[in-house]
């Protein structure tokens, strides 16, 4: 193989190291960062700002004890942040 370019093996090994709930957590970041970037006037959707707060409060339900409950609660903070400008913004565009 080339290198720099896994073999297979090593993807898996590295595969197995992953776990979901380290997946998760990354795609609440995203989300989180989508949410906000879709409230910015420029490229506001409020409907996939909605969308990403169900998501992450969906997800959030799902990790909760799983994770350290300082992520936990740093989130479900991130998430009531994000609801607030959400309500600010929808108020806006009223």
């Amino acid at each position: 193989m080339s290198e720099g370019v896994p073999t297979e093996q090593e993807l898996r090994e590295a595969l197995a190291k992953i776990k979901v709930s380290d997946v998760l957590f990354e795609t609440m970041q995203g989300l989180a960062s989508l949410g906000y970037h879709r409230l910015d006037p420029e490229t506001r959707d409020l409907e996939q700002t909605r969308l990403a707060i169900e998501a992450l409060k969906a997800i959030g339900g799902v990790l909760d004890g799983v994770v350290p409950a300082d992520l936990t609660r740093d989130f479900n903070q991130v998430v009531a942040n994000l609801q607030l400008a959400y309500a600010s913004a929808a108020a806006e565009s009223s």
